[in-house]
């Protein structure tokens, strides 16, 4: 289908161009994989800029083909320029989302400004659909946005301490993911610098640019590993040894088991070379920043005997190791949790994120700073009472930029050495700082309601001001119609509770519209008023969605995300409920057409919420846990034990209060079940049990078992898809609204 028109345009020599870039033009065949890029004979080669481009034109002149290699292609880019080509047509109508529309979406993120503030690295992301997964490469640009093209498969860019080369991650040799370094040249040679059996984490330039420092597992087995057997008959395949576990915390999801090693610290010659152990011992390593001198890297652990007794689960300290002999000091050892460390420009003072031992069920931590042999520990953030993290020292050392999740949305804040903390940036955004030069220069993400994220670039010293470098989505989303994202505050004792409407395209209020109501996980996470398809997606189909931030969420306070301490599902529903009857006295919504989901700590409430109400005409809990007790000694979130009173083994009145298998013969809300198979943060037998019992007492229901999946139904591509697709699908067979059927 895409081989005609394409060589229609091949042959009438069509190209891209602008002031900034030299002419040229690429297909990218996001399907089958190919990309056809013709160039004049007259230019030379160079990089393919993008629709978004100031001052793109066309122009019809001979062209050579000059390479062929597997990448993508956007489709509805390549309609555009085809139907440009057939001659003039009226204006262009625009379309409702649809799911072809998420094939072809980008993600930007990680910009890094070069040391001089001339160029822009940064990680693009796209959805490689021929191989059902997420693919990146890491682009250049200049800093005023120009000259946009992409440089290298890979991604976790950053620029040398003296803007020559970059290090980055990619595939490579023996396997897996290892450190290569390119010189930023007109050579442009790479390099490869690790060899290492399992991939890098925590990749850090040193100062001086000589060595980079990561983590890296180091294989060990159990001790109560191995038995000797018989010997086996020549050319026996026996079945292999079995898995020995010792370790509390041996699984985790989406990397399976993690009690085959130690995560310990690594040095490398920026040239390439054999990496150097710099940790040793039975515990894991991580957080890694250098001293601004280069002879020491700290990092977080927590290396005592019993680190992994119940007790020191919140445990984690910051440590020292001199580069040169191995020396480790510990650096902090106060109760609770102390991470992140980042030394001042100067090193004489390092700041981290630092957290009281608690036995509450979610508590904001506060930023720390201490002299660099660990004496002077005190509080600058103080009693500011929000989530921080990504510090960065300002340039004077004086004080620290840092991003706060609050009342749904992000912003920049900072935060004196002397005390006291200041919003930097305030709007209706995500902002997300990644980088800054050394004049000042910073560049980072934001995104909107109805923009999905870009790189943007602003002043330290005037944030207000910021430009936007690219439109990763522009070509996609030009000519649709997205749905009005309505802000909204409601009361429910004792709190106002947040939340979000989206409304369909081309909305009446005077019609009567199907209800979602959606549900984050965590529980202590935040929904935001940033771009999200899937709601987009859905309310292009003629729903309203409502998503909102009840009791338990993040970005309110401690208090507010402490409110479901030991009643957690329970008191939070009041606040879900309080948002529906909000959504009714709106009158566009109808009645008998409530739906309700959600997924991880979403899909728990639902099937709570199922258990205590009829109202809603169906719902669909995603990837729950129902059983507390049965689910704690199979999940990976072990830790989370602690927030019951008591083992259930003592006292099961909390467990089976706060497990929603104990309502289950109260269900008379068809419930459909959807997780994946490879779950270990909320196990397939959770949803088999609940699935099960409403089986036994008669409740209209369906499982459906995502393969390839594990916490969460969407991580694939296509699933994301048949998540979409398989709610409609449950919504329309149980509701009543007039609807077209899920294609």
């Amino acid at each position: 289908m895409l081989k005609e028109p394409l060589l229609g345009l091949v042959s009438l020599g069509i190209k891209w161009f602008s002031p900034q870039v030299t002419p040229i033009f690429s297909f990218r065949d996001e399907i089958h994989h190919f990309e056809f890029v013709v160039e004049s004979p007259k230019w030379g080669a160079a990089s393919p800029p993008w629709p978004g481009e100031k001052d793109c034109r066309t122009e019809v002149e001979p062209m050579t083909v000059f390479s062929a290699k597997p990448i993508r292609i956007r489709l509805g880019l390549l309609a555009s320029l085809t139907m440009a080509l057939a001659g003039p047509t009226t204006a262009q109508e625009t379309v409702r989302l649809s799911l072809e529309n998420y094939m072809d979406m980008e993600t930007v993120s990680g910009p890094q400004i070069s040391p001089d503030g001339s160029e822009v690295v940064y990680t693009r992301s796209w959805f490689d659909m021929l191989n059902d997964r997420r693919e990146s490469s890491i682009w250049i640009m200049n800093a005023d946005g120009s000259k946009n093209r992409s440089l290298l498969d890979g991604a976790g860019v950053q620029w040398s301490p003296d803007g020559t080369r970059i290090l980055f991650t990619a595939p490579g040799e023996p396997d897996g993911t290892q450190i290569h370094v390119r010189w930023m040249d007109a050579e442009g040679s790479t390099s490869q610098i690790t060899r290492i059996a399992n991939g890098p984490t925590n990749v850090r330039w040193s100062p001086d640019g000589n060595w980079i420092a990561f983590t890296s597992r180091v294989d060990t087995q159990a001790d109560f590993a191995g038995v000797d057997l018989p010997s086996r008959p020549s050319g026996a395949a026996w079945t292999p040894g079995p898995k020995i576990a010792e370790r509390a915390g041996y699984k985790r999801d989406r990397v399976g088991y993690v009690d085959t090693g130690w995560n310990h610290l690594f040095v490398v010659p920026a040239e390439g070379g054999t990496a150097r152990q710099l940790t040793t011992g039975d515990w894991n390593h991580n957080g890694v920043a250098w001293s601004p001198d280069g002879n020491e890297i700290y990092f977080t652990s927590y290396r005592t005997e019993d680190w992994d007794a119940p007790e020191h689960w919140q445990e984690s300290d910051i440590y020292a190791v001199e580069i040169s002999t191995g020396f480790i000091r510990r650096l902090t050892e106060e109760r609770g949790a102390d991470n992140s460390p980042v030394p001042s420009p100067d090193g004489s003072l390092i700041a981290y994120i630092s957290g009281d031992e608690h036995d509450d069920t979610y508590r904001n931590s506060q930023i720390h700073i201490m002299l660099r042999d660990g004496s002077g520990k005190r509080s600058i953030s103080k009693d500011y009472d929000r989530q921080s993290g990504g510090l960065m020292w300002a340039p004077d050392g004086n004080s620290l930029y840092f991003s706060v999740s609050r009342e749904g949305y992000r912003s920049l804040h900072s935060v004196s050495i002397q005390g006291g903390v200041e919003q930097v940036t305030d709007s209706k955004s995500l902002v997300t700082l990644s980088s800054f030069s050394d004049d000042g220069t910073a560049v980072g993400t934001i995104s909107s309601a109805h923009e999905p994220g870009d790189i943007y670039r602003w002043d330290l010293a005037n944030p207000d001001e910021t430009i936007r470098l690219t439109r990763v989505n522009e070509d996609i989303l030009n000519n649709v119609t997205l749905g009005e994202v309505e802000e909204v505050w409601y009361r429910s004792e004792p709190f106002d509770i947040q939340g979000w409407i989206v409304k369909p395209p081309d909305f009446d209020s005077q019609r009567q519209y199907p209800l979602m109501l959606a549900i984050h996980g965590g529980p202590h996470s935040m929904y935001n008023g940033g771009f999200n398809f899937s709601f987009q997606e859905h309310a292009a189909n003629d729903y309203v969605v409502l998503y909102t931030n009840p009791r338990g969420s993040t970005g309110y306070g401690t208090e507010f995300a402490n409110a479901i301490q030991h009643d957690y599902p329970g008191v939070d529903m009041q606040d879900l409920m309080r948002g529906v009857d909000h959504m009714l006295e709106t009158g566009y919504i109808d009645q008998d057409n409530l739906f309700v989901y959600g997924c991880s700590g979403g899909g728990i409430l639902t099937t709570y919420i199922v258990g205590n109400t009829d109202r809603f005409t169906a719902a669909s809990a995603n990837c729950p846990i129902v059983n507390w007790m049965s689910a704690m000694g199979t999940s990976d979130a072990i830790s989370y034990t602690r927030t019951f009173e008591t083992p259930f083994w003592e006292d099961p009145t909390e467990w089976i209060d706060r497990s929603s298998i104990f309502y289950v013969g109260n269900v008379t809300t068809p419930t459909m079940l959807m997780t994946g198979e490879l779950d270990l943060r909320t196990p397939m037998g959770q949803t088999e049990e609940y699935y099960q019992a409403l089986h036994y007492i008669g409740v209209p229901t369906v499982m459906v078992r995502f393969q390839g999946e594990w916490h969460g139904t969407g991580s694939r591509p296509s699933n994301f898809m048949r998540t979409q697709l398989y709610l409609r699908k449950w919504w329309e067979k149980w509701g009543t609204h007039d609807d077209p059927p899920v294609s």
